[in-house]
């Protein structure tokens, strides 16, 4: 991880890619990706990929579109990932999702969370105690489909994580992607200034 120490971690929290509605018959469950989805998630692989946001470890939910973003994720990582696909990313989708990091995030120093709102935001903002105030604003503004918080633990273990505790680094949307270089795909007020070969 760029810029981090032995007693850091790193959780990179996405909600998956723009899904199909359009599909009569589907569940929610089955609702695939469309096709803004099947665009947006590859060029925020290849964005993680040039920042070096290589998890170790990747939680995903069982949902249809979860598992296509990150299938579309893959092909910009190097290196192994210990992938765990878990049903209660979904069906804790209403809720927080500390509770599974905690359990499942294992040894990992990167974890990757792929999965739904409002938990995907609610979690960030119940992480988040330090970091450039105007990244949290726009996590709390809108976490959209594809969007990717990036939050740093002084902490040994995940099981030791407790809401406030992280340092926002990062936020990424989509649509700002081609026009940054910067970790944080925002418009450039809402960067934090840090180089990103300092994270």
């Amino acid at each position: 991880m760029p810029g981090a120490t032995a007693a850091m971690l790193r959780l990179l929290l996405l909600r998956h890619a723009k899904s199909d509605w359009g599909q009569p018959g589907l569940s929610d469950f089955q609702r695939p990706l469309n096709e803004r989805g099947r665009q947006a998630a590859p060029e925020v692989g290849a964005h993680m990929a040039r920042h070096g946001l290589q998890p170790a470890r990747i939680l995903c939910s069982s949902a249809q579109r979860t598992r296509e973003t990150l299938a579309a994720l893959l092909p910009a990582f190097t290196g192994e990932a210990d992938i765990h696909v878990t049903r209660a990313l979904y069906d804790q989708s209403e809720f927080g999702y500390l509770g599974l990091i905690r359990s499942l995030g294992g040894a990992a120093r990167s974890l990757l969370v792929v999965g739904h709102n409002p938990a995907t935001q609610d979690t960030a903002l119940s992480l988040i105690g330090a970091g450039n105030p105007a990244l949290r604003e726009a996590i709390g503004a809108k976490y959209p489909t594809a969007a990717l918080a990036v939050i740093d633990f002084d902490a040994s273990a995940w099981s030791a994580v407790e809401p406030g505790s992280g340092r926002v680094v990062a936020y990424c949307l989509p649509r700002h992607l081609s026009g940054t270089s910067s970790l944080s795909a925002l418009p450039e007020a809402a960067n934090d200034g840090v180089p990103a070969t300092d994270r």
